[in-house]
Order: structure tokens, then C-alpha cells, then sequence
């Protein structure tokens, strides 16, 4: 079983407010004291915090239900109750929780980001806020009001500089390989990747990126099919998108524009993000066959030549994102 989990659905329950009390003092030399009810405690919040040392929601998978604390009830002499304790749920950063609705209740950026998804229950208030002149001794005071219950999902998009988009065979774990300390599987069979890859790339003076190996995407992903729809979320951390083109694909430049459908399918504002478009497994091209392949994208989406096997061309694909990056 992968260690990659990337959606896990938890139902949550936040705390119920303590009630206000309806105490009236009575002491040996203060028969009539009055009203001197406390407030309820809050009831405990259900709170997603961001964890820079986690990369998967995996610790949340077999969690079914989590509740947090009741608030305690008021006491006398204005004494207040505790507040329930609060229980926090621990993500990684580009976790985004959702409601059963689909509306996003807050989403995770940065390491120790704390968002409140469920809030508890307020307390009640005792008799003591209600005295009047007309009615000094009320003997009655608030319930505490009941927490917020329901399905919370949690989603993780991972956060990378660049991410990697092709159909599978497309050579994206071979890039990853070849310029990151990454060890993606590697066959020569669809969907060999089952799961993001996360690599470092070394660049000139000792500067860096971080690559994102993305499952192949194939037509009709948007919609469901394949692998690839299940991780078409993680696109939308990236900052640019590096579209990959076998060298021995039929019509290299129908190929991107499937892929690039897709995309927009999913969410039209992908097709916002800077990308890059290259041709993978340059060493099986000449240079004449290069020119052809070239001829067939319009100005402006001319591809780059790479071949993760022999290296050619990666300086040069590593300077263009540098550029796209930065620039």
C-alpha cells in the first residue's frame, strides 16, 4: 500500500458549550446575596494546523471521527467554566479542507497555520447577567449552545516549482531521475507512476528547484478516466507547468493540445500558469527529424530537445524553467 495519501474524509464534531449557572448566594450572614451564577465554557474548536514534516495526509487515513471537548458548566461565586478542549489536526502544508458541500473551509501555506474548521459551542451565560432592577433574583440562565458536526474533507495538493505533465510513457520519471536525487519506478508500461514524485534539481551556483513527477494523464481524465484525474489537483500548486512529448509520438503537437484540454477541462485557470513545452527522448532524433517535429508547434511554443538517458539538452531545459521561474 502506497504511503502517498492524498484525500481522506473524517467527521468531526466540535464542543458542545457548557451551561450558565442559576446559583443564588446563600452565606450564614448574607441571606438575600443575590444572583451569583458563572458563565458555560466554550465548547472545544476542531482546528487543521499545518506540519512542514509531513508530505501525506497517510496518519489521517484510518482516522473515522474525532470530537472535541465539552465546555464545562458555570459555578457559583461568577465562577466560569473550563473550555473544552480543543483538538487539532495535524496536515501538511497545501492541505485544503472542504465541507460535505464542497465549500473550502481554509487551506494550509504555510508550517504552524491553525485554522479553525469547526467552532464549538458558546457557553451559556449565567443569572448573574440578568439581574435588573426589576428582577433581582432570576432563577434561570442560558444552556450552552451545541458545536458545529459534519463530514470535513481534507485534500492535499502538493507544493512544487515545476510539475511535470504528459501522458504515460511521456519519460517524466526518467527527467526526474536524471536530474534530482529522486528514484521514481521507471518501465516501459502506462502508469508506471501510481503516485507524485518529489525531486530537488541542482542548478548553477548552487541554486535549486523542486521537480514534481505527476501520474500520466490521458483524453478524458477531466472526466474521470485513468489514473491521471486523481492527481490533477496536485497541477494546481505548481508554479510552471514542463509539458512532455515522447519523441516517438505520432503528432507531437495534437499530443500537447490534448493534454493542454485537459487542463482546462479540469480548471480553466491552469492554462494561466507559465509553462514550458519539450520533446522527450531526443537521443532516438536527428537533427532533421528535430526541425520536422519543430515545424509542427506555432511561434511561441517552439519545444526544447532533452533525453533524460543521455542527457542532452538539460542544461539548457533546467535554464529555461530558471527563467520561467525568475525571469
Amino acid at each position: 500500500m502506497s504511503n502517498f495519501v492524498d484525500y481522506v474524509k473524517i467527521h468531526c464534531t466540535s464542543g458542545h458549550g457548557g451551561a450558565g449557572s442559576a446559583h443564588l448566594r446563600r452565606e450564614k450572614y448574607i441571606p438575600k446575596g443575590g444572583p451569583d451564577g458563572g458563565d458555560g465554557g466554550r465548547g472545544g474548536d476542531i482546528i487543521m494546523r499545518g506540519n512542514g514534516h509531513e508530505w501525506t495526509l497517510l496518519p489521517l487515513r484510518y482516522t473515522r471521527h474525532v470530537k472535541a471537548g465539552r465546555g464545562e458548566n458555570g459555578g457559583k461565586n461568577q465562577l466560569t467554566g473550563a473550555a473544552g478542549e480543543d483538538i487539532y489536526i495535524n496536515v501538511p502544508i497545501g492541505t485544503i479542507a472542504k465541507n460535505e458541500d464542497g465549500e473550502i473551509l481554509g487551506e494550509i501555506l504555510e508550517d504552524g497555520q491553525e485554522i479553525i474548521i469547526m467552532k464549538g459551542g458558546k457557553g451559556g451565560l449565567g443569572n448573574e447577567h440578568f439581574k435588573s432592577s426589576t428582577n433581582q433574583t432570576p432563577r434561570y440562565a442560558q444552556p450552552g449552545l451545541p458545536g458545529e458536526e459534519g463530514f470535513v474533507v481534507f485534500e492535499l495538493k502538493i507544493l512544487a516549482d515545476v510539475g511535470l505533465v504528459g501522458f504515460p510513457n511521456a519519460g517524466k520519471s526518467t527527467l526526474l531521475a536524471s536530474v534530482s536525487a529522486a528514484k521514481p519506478k521507471i518501465a516501459n508500461y502506462a502508469f508506471t507512476t501510481l503516485t507524485p514524485n518529489l525531486g530537488i534539481v541542482d542548478y548553477r551556483n548552487y541554486k535549486s528547484f523542486v521537480m514534481a513527477d505527476i501520474p500520466g494523464i490521458i483524453e478524458g481524465a477531466a472526466e474521470g478516466k485513468g489514473l491521471g484525474h486523481r492527481f490533477l489537483r496536485h497541477i494546481e500548486r505548481n508554479s510552471i507547468l514542463l509539458f512532455l512529448i515522447p519523441a516517438d509520438s505520432e503528432n507531437h503537437y495534437k499530443e500537447f493540445e490534448i493534454l493542454e484540454n485537459e487542463l482546462k477541462e479540469y480548471n480553466p485557470e491552469l492554462l494561466h500558469k507559465d509553462y514550458i513545452i519539450s520533446v522527450s527522448k531526443a537521443d532516438l532524433l536527428d537533427n532533421e527529424l528535430k526541425a520536422e517535429i519543430s515545424a509542427e508547434f506555432p511561434e511561441g511554443k517552439k519545444p526544447l530537445f532533452f533525453s533524460g538517458v543521455t542527457g542532452e539538452g538539460l542544461m539548457e531545459l533546467k535554464d529555461a524553467i530558471w527563467k520561467k521561474l525568475h525571469g
